[in-house]
């Protein structure tokens, strides 16, 4: 058999150009397509009643009912933001920990509110199908030329193909941000907020831009999603100066709220050493006693991290979020009987917040006394009824349940943890199926157990044929 000769043209060295160009846009498929799982989600009840607040008025301004848009904090120290679906909006600790005010992150969320509004996340199918045809036209003309012996002139035609099509791909992501940045600007008027804090924020993306030393030229700016910061910074700055709402005060209890939630979340994320070094014991501010008491409790240094609680609880007794901590430095450094009062205290005083009574509902199991099960029953019912989206309720919940010898059930909240869970769909139809066995069929229950396993199984059957 005759060997046929190698093509000439197919080079390494003059592939890689075109490589590249295929994988700055399936990158940029892939960011714009990128699912909120690919980070972990932090979830406090102090900082997601904090963002709901926030949130409130712009979404009143954008002709929108309160809570009608969830955000969500993702633990990334990447300074981002972006919108999943058509309302939700994930913001990345890092913004949070660059922020230096409310203001500044009502901002970025305006701007996220335009995206949503502006229905950027369903239409980016539109630019995806117009590049994907100059793709694959390009690629389909460049085989031809190659496959008639023109190795040169079909790689030409593959190279300026993808690069069309990336470029065409960059302008509609950047005419999508200008968009969000006008819808922004205006619900941040309407809400009776200054763009003072828009302006500092996106300033704080410039300097950044200037640091790593990116070009600010109209050549560096068609290589990007965005609009340059420069540019944006000039439009956005000619609305909000002549705005009504330039001068307003910023509210100094969101501000208030922020800086807290800020320090808690730093507490939180930050090496302890940092964070001490950072807020120092000198500092007695509720900013500072609330980043050391993480600090302190991570460092498993139990009594200083409860004795910063103590001060945080002179300034206020009753306050849920304070006495919330209490019970989680309690409960965490092996003391759950003792944690269980501060726990009680903080879901009253939250008017049952779901994921200040899932942490009271573990207090109560992990005494392991039989006599706390019920009011562990109680509270987790309460929590998962309000929030069922909190896969540790379900799973305490599921604890509760094999204790009393109620396996149905059990197997059941085992299923909704599982179910909420990314990954687990061959364990949440496992379990949704040994439930319907032991519940009577067509009760609520049952129905839930059925609605599961039908999409557990179906997800199960997509990752099989992906192998």
């Amino acid at each position: 058999m005759t060997a046929f000769p190698p093509f000439p043209a197919f080079r390494a060295h003059r592939l890689r150009p075109l490589f590249r160009l295929l994988l700055t846009l399936l990158a940029m498929i892939a960011i714009s397509a990128r699912p909120a799982a690919a980070q972990s989600m932090l979830r406090d009840a102090e900082t997601e009643a904090l963002f709901q607040d926030m949130m409130d008025p712009l979404l009143v301004a954008a002709g929108l009912r309160p809570g009608q848009v969830q955000v969500h904090l993702l633990g990334d120290r990447s300074i981002n933001a972006f919108v999943a679906g058509s309302q939700d909006i994930y913001v990345f600790s890092g913004l949070i920990e660059t922020a230096d005010s409310a203001e500044e992150v009502q901002g970025v969320l305006a701007h996220e509110l335009g995206h949503i509004m502006g229905g950027h996340a369903i239409r980016s199918s539109e630019g995806m199908k117009a590049v994907t045809g100059i793709s694959l036209l390009s690629l389909l003309l460049g085989a031809a030329a190659i496959a008639a012996g023109g190795g040169d002139a079909g790689m030409g035609i593959m190279m300026a193909g993808q690069q069309a099509a990336l470029g065409k791909y960059l302008a509609f992501s950047r005419t999508q941000e200008a968009t969000a940045d006008a819808a922004g600007a205006q619900y941040l008027s309407k809400a009776g907020i200054s763009g003072r804090g828009s302006l500092a924020f996106f300033k704080k993306l410039q300097n950044l831009e200037f640091r790593y030393g990116v070009k600010q030229d109209d050549d560096q700016a068609y290589g990007r999603t965005h609009p340059m910061s420069g540019d944006r910074i000039q439009a956005l700055r000619e609305v909000y100066i002549v705005d009504p709402a330039w001068d307003k005060p910023a509210d100094p209890k969101i501000e208030a709220r922020f800086q807290r939630v800020k320090a808690k979340l730093s507490g939180y994320i930050a090496d302890p050493d940092r964070t001490l070094r950072k807020y120092p014991e000198t500092d007695t501010s509720i900013p500072a006693r609330y980043a050391r008491a993480y600090a302190w409790h991570k460092s498993a240094y139990p009594d200083k991290a409860l004795g910063e609680v103590e001060g945080l609880l002179k300034t206020d007794p009753h306050d849920p979020y304070f006495l919330e901590l209490e019970g989680q430095v309690l409960l965490e450094s092996g003391r759950p009987k003792d944690a269980i009062p501060p726990l009680r205290e903080a879901v009253a005083n939250s008017r049952s917040q779901p994921l200040i009574a899932a942490t009271l509902g573990h207090a109560l199991i992990a005494t392991e006394d039989p006599a706390n099960f019920a009011e562990a029953e109680k509270v987790l019912k309460t929590a998962v009824a309000l929030d069922n989206q909190n896969p540790f309720a379900w799973y305490q919940l599921g604890i509760v349940y094999a204790n009393k010898g109620d396996q149905a059930r059990a197997a059941l909240a085992s299923a909704e943890r599982y179910n909420l869970e990314g990954g687990q769909s061959g364990l949440a139809l496992r379990n949704a199926e040994t439930a319907m066995q032991g519940l009577p069929e067509g009760s609520a229950d049952w129905i839930r157990a059925q609605d599961i396993a039908l999409v557990s199984r179906a997800e199960v059957e997509r990752e099989r044929k992906k192998r």
